[in-house]
């Protein structure tokens, strides 16, 4: 799978944020708040109280990502402490994402670690991301593995989300495409955008299942629709080389615009290369410059070439505004990160 102008082949890194041509999603958020459901009543009673009133975090975006509720940290810290599963998990989120909380992954994963024990399928899945990340302790696909197992045997679709993200790497398990495809079916069945990707992504390669641009397309289409930036960059990509689709620049430039405001790197580098040369949409360079050194300032480098021709064409008012755009693009795309790494 060649990338347009010759210039990218697929490479799949091995890190949190995966980015091929056509991406891959990284250990994804589960699509709930982590809120107890009448089967929790069977293990946690203390769980039977409004949660959101309790809530310092809740699901936004359809899943995608969290926002911070109003809550009462102490009143929080007391009932983690009392054993409440709802609250470990909350109290986790807090200690890693508060910074007036006084910020602290360690104690996250501990918290995390409390409810997972206690089956809380939301904290399993919190913990088997700091494991595959190595937040907060070193890094251990296995254990990951087995806790995501664990959120699993629960039905709990960001489990099986990541559990095909683990067998699609061979992370903790010999890789095993077929096995992905089957975990990944079933969290994209259950609405999972992360996974959808994902599952397109295997069509897309023809990885353990036979390849159908079709198919891509349109679990693509589901993970873009759902907000999710990685489907969002692949089905544009697909709008690009015409593959699965008819071939249109506007509706590329459309979904790399998508992606890259979520600050998907190779999206910005490749809605600045369209920008550079008005493909899809106006020419643009200043617009093009700041996507494409927004990516550089985040570490990737692929679109570097491009910012020396860019610069050529600005003068240096524009080029300033044009520098100072890119590092507000890249701070606003650094807060969301954060958002999106951790489950409510």
């Amino acid at each position: 799978m060649n990338r347009f102008n010759g210039l990218w082949s697929l490479v799949l890194a091995v890190s949190f944020t995966l980015f091929t041509g056509r991406a891959i999603a990284a250990p994804a958020p589960t699509h709930d708040d982590g809120a107890p459901n009448k089967d929790d009543k069977t293990k946690d009673a203390s769980n039977r109280s409004d949660v959101n009133s309790s809530a310092c975090f809740l699901a936004a975006d359809r899943g995608k990502s969290l926002t911070e509720g109003s809550c009462d940290v102490r009143a929080l810290q007391a009932s983690a402490k009392e054993g409440q599963v709802y609250a470990q998990n909350q109290l986790g989120l807090v200690s890693a994402l508060v910074t007036g909380q006084g910020t602290d992954i360690r104690q996250a994963r501990g918290w995390f670690e409390k409810a997972a024990r206690r089956g809380y399928a939301p904290a399993q899945v919190n913990l088997a991301v700091t494991y595959i990340n190595g937040w907060g302790t070193a890094q251990n696909y296995g254990t990951a593995l087995n806790w995501l197992n664990a959120a699993a045997k629960q039905g709990h679709p960001s489990a099986y989300a990541n559990l095909g993200i683990l067998y699609m790497n061979g992370w903790g398990v010999r890789r095993d495409y077929a096995e992905a495809f089957n975990y990944l079916q079933l969290a994209a069945n259950a609405g999972d955008a992360g996974a959808q990707s994902n599952l397109g992504y295997l069509y897309d390669g023809g990885l353990g299942v036979v390849q159908d641009y079709s198919a891509a397309v349109k679990w693509y289409h589901l993970a873009a629709e759902n907000g999710n930036a990685l489907g969002q960059n692949n089905l544009a990509d697909l709008y690009l080389r015409g593959q699965g689709v008819r071939q249109s620049y506007q509706e590329a430039a459309r979904w790399f615009e998508k992606a890259a405001q979520q600050g998907h790197t190779g999206a910005r580098i490749k809605l600045g290369f369209l920008l550079m040369h008005g493909l899809g949409t106006a020419k643009d360079p200043f617009a093009a410059y700041s996507w494409i050194l927004a990516a550089c300032k985040a570490g990737d480098h692929r679109g570097d070439e491009y910012l020396s021709a860019l610069q050529s064409s600005l003068d240096q008012q524009k080029l300033a505004q044009a520098t100072q755009h890119a590092l507000s693009l890249e701070q606003q795309s650094a807060q969301i990160n954060v958002r999106t790494s951790l489950l409510p």
